[in-house]
């Protein structure tokens, strides 16, 4: 993404951005709908370039290309890439050829490839020739690599300097690149080949002797990633070093872009967005669930549920296989869901700090005997607290001390299981090279369930001798 500039609106101070988005639209629609477009115009002078890319989106569809091709030629850039990929698919329906390439050729060649990701093919392909030949070849570079990894989100705009330019020569030749850069935090050193050298600053390269050589004032110690490395992984990679670009290098080590912290923030986003709908149960994708059909979002939610309905028949045909005890103390009948509530609770707990450290890096595979060790004996305290204090409800309510010592065992029980269970479900998928957010907490729960339902009847007999 371009950083942008500019204050704004006075009113801004007063109101929340939600609140000032809505008024401006207000405002906006309405003189569009006047036709007065030299005051619509003025209205989105002062906002920033995201706000201008909501209001747009909020609009009347019969309003939205109208509004947008009221803005200056490089604020309608800058807008155009922070727009929702179907409305910026639309304009570009909305717009003459001429138009069309004005915006595609001045994009970040990343937000271009993002883009093209999600037209049709035929689109793209009548889209392509319509750039000039040098962005052409970025986003045919772009393309080249796999979804989601670094080569497929960087981009080709940096600036690498050679080792014996002196400081001067380098400060001079970064004010001839800066606008076309993304980012000139960080200057990145190559040898002739294009291999990756070094790197330093620009606080380092303005503080150096103008006289110096880079190669004697360059870290040579780069933090890098590669370009089929995960985008997950450059994530982390940024957020671990502190970091506002990392370079990308080839296959060969030659430096080919940089992935950007603000392309990293729309990655953490996707990805954490996709972990919770998978501990939902919800089959994650890279549409907005909101911008779905009925039939498609049902679709997505529908197999977790089927498969949820298949594994709770166990539980009911275990139900019904105790009826020899239930028939002996039918009282133990009233406490089947606090048992099997409570155990699924406790799993679900468990699966969800150990999924979220596993994907935040926090613990890893080896850490697994000593984070099992560790919930086991966390579930034992919550299994002893909840057990006492079940074990006087339940002898409140029944008047049977039988029953309430039957429910108190198996809580403890299913608690530790339960424990043991939500954090070592999630290490076995992530063994097998699977997302741990897939072992998600309704099918924990499920699992729970049945376990839960066996020891419940079993420690029944077990204590009344059955």
């Amino acid at each position: 993404m371009h950083p942008t500039t500019g204050s704004p609106t006075p009113i801004r101070s007063e109101l929340s951005r939600e609140q000032f988005c809505e008024l401006l639209r207000g405002q906006l629609s309405l003189y569009l709908a006047q036709n007065e477009l030299e005051q619509a115009k003025s209205l989105l002078l002062p906002v920033q370039p995201v706000d201008i890319a909501d209001v747009i989106g909020e609009l009347p569809e019969a309003q939205q290309a109208l509004a947008f091709r009221l803005l200056a030629k490089d604020l309608a850039i800058r807008v155009y890439e922070h727009l929702d990929l179907e409305l910026q698919e639309a304009l570009l329906q909305e717009f003459k050829s001429h138009e069309i390439q004005d915006i595609l050729d001045k994009m970040s060649p990343d937000d271009r490839a993002r883009l093209f990701d999600e037209l049709p093919a035929k689109v793209v392909t009548a889209l392509l020739p319509q750039l000039s030949p040098q962005e052409r070849e970025a986003t045919a570079l772009l393309l080249g690599y796999a979804p989601n990894t670094a080569g497929r989100i960087m981009t080709p705009e940096h600036i690498s300097l050679k080792e014996n330019l002196t400081a001067a020569q380098a400060l001079e030749r970064v004010r001839l690149l800066a606008r076309e850069t993304e980012t000139i935090y960080y200057l990145y050193i190559t040898d002739a080949e294009r291999h990756l050298t070094g790197a330093l600053s620009l606080r380092e390269l303005v503080m150096a002797d103008p006289a110096q050589m880079l190669g004697e004032v360059m870290n040579r110690e780069v933090v890098f990633v590669s370009t089929n490395t995960d985008q997950e992984e450059v994530a982390r990679v940024i957020q671990r070093y502190d970091l506002l670009a990392v370079p990308v290098v080839d296959a060969e080590q030659r430096l080919v872009g940089i992935v950007t912290v603000d392309d990293v923030l729309d990655i953490l986003e996707q990805e954490t967005t996709k972990d919770i709908y998978s501990l939902g149960g919800v089959q994650s994708g890279e549409d907005d669930y909101f911008d779905l059909g009925l039939w498609r979002a049902a679709r997505k939610r529908v197999v977790w549920l089927l498969i949820l309905l298949f594994t709770n028949t166990f539980t009911s045909t275990i139900i019904a296989g105790q009826e020899e005890v239930l028939s002996e103390v039918i009282a133990l009948a009233a406490f089947i869901p606090l048992l099997v509530d409570s155990g699924g609770n406790v799993g679900a707990q468990s699966s969800t700090v150990v999924i979220r450290g596993l994907s935040t890096a926090v613990v890893r595979l080896k850490d697994g005997f000593g984070v099992l060790a560790r919930e086991a004996t966390v579930g034992a305290m919550l299994g002893l607290m909840l057990s006492v204090i079940t074990i006087g409800w339940a002898y409140a309510l029944q008047r049977d001390l039988s029953v309430a010592i039957i429910v108190g065992l198996s809580l403890f029980s299913i608690s530790i299981l339960s424990s043991i269970s939500g954090a070592g479900l999630p290490f076995l998928f992530r063994s097998f090279g699977l997302d741990p957010a897939l072992m998600a907490a309704p099918f924990i729960t499920t699992i729970v369930d049945v376990l839960g339902v066996l020891i419940y009847f079993y420690t029944a007999r077990l204590v009344l001798g059955i």
